[in-house]
């Protein structure tokens, strides 16, 4: 099942795809995709589609989960990005968070902020939690686990480098692109084996594998429940691939108002963003 928010921002409401891709109305089912959606998603998936009215005409997609409370992020989980980072692969998985109100729409701008000179891309696999999850077993990992979308982790590295903290680097407006969709797991039979792209103005920039992670999504959700309650809702972005413009060779390559970005996961969908100045 693919569950979205599709509308204005703000005003998105919540929908499924059917068969054939079309969109169908859940605002009778759900008030909105987000944890309490997430919690009862059983209910959800014994709907037959047909019967909920089509959504017609071309729609904006908003971030596939609404109202999220954590948006964890897990850095340097490639070896071939730690290495591009001139960095040793973490012994462990290196957690930090994003803020909330960095989440957007798979196509909304990516602005600018005001003061940025070295603005990044990062294509990553979003694991979203369906059920409350504390201390949970590696072979209970993905019990908890809804779904999972496509994450654009933005990021101004100048910011991000200026303290061993990167939570200023990372969480800035528009630095979180999700979805279009939450995939749920059932459609996923194995998360570490979907292919990943992301061009910059037509120019494949990454084109990864979540097979080659470091820690994989079992891992993740275990450790990272170790340290904090998961609750439904909650988006654990699982790192990215080489290739971002940092790493570039000779000469870094960062993004400026103009480009476009666009990224995809097999099967999870794709994004398209728009770089525009600070509003």
């Amino acid at each position: 099942m693919k569950l979205c928010r599709v509308g204005a921002r703000g005003a998105e409401k919540p929908a499924m795809l059917d068969a054939q891709g079309g969109l169908r109305d859940l605002s009778a089912v759900v008030a909105d995709i987000d944890g309490s959606a997430l919690a009862r998603l059983d209910d959800l998936k014994a709907i037959d589609p047909a019967t909920l009215p089509l959504i017609d005409g071309p729609q904006r997609y908003g971030a596939a989960v609404a109202g999220v409370s954590k948006f964890i992020c897990i850095g340097l989980n490639y070896s071939e990005h730690a290495a591009e980072a001139g960095l040793a692969p973490p012994s462990e998985p290196i957690i930090f968070l994003k803020a909330p109100s960095a989440i957007c729409g798979p196509d909304d701008d990516t602005m600018v902020p005001l003061n940025s000179s070295k603005l990044d891309w990062e294509i990553e696999l979003g694991v979203v939690i369906g059920a409350m999850g504390r201390n949970v077993s590696e072979a209970d990992a993905l019990d908890i686990v809804a779904g999972y979308c496509v994450v654009n982790d933005v990021s101004e590295r100048a910011f991000q480098m200026q303290s061993t903290q990167w939570d200023k680097g990372k969480g800035c407006d528009s630095f979180g692109p999700t979805g279009p969709w939450l995939v749920t797991r059932d459609e996923v039979p194995d998360p570490q084996a979907l292919a990943m792209k992301l061009a910059v103005n037509g120019q494949v920039m990454q084109d990864g594998h979540t097979g080659t992670m470091i820690f994989g999504v079992r891992q993740l959700v275990s450790y990272v429940s170790r340290y904090m309650t998961l609750m439904p809702g909650d988006i654990i972005a699982t790192g990215t691939p080489a290739g971002v413009g940092m790493g570039k060779k000779p000469e870094p390559v960062w993004l400026k108002p103009g480009d476009v970005v666009e990224l995809e996961i097999a099967g999870l969908g794709r994004q398209r963003q728009k770089v525009v100045p600070y509003a």
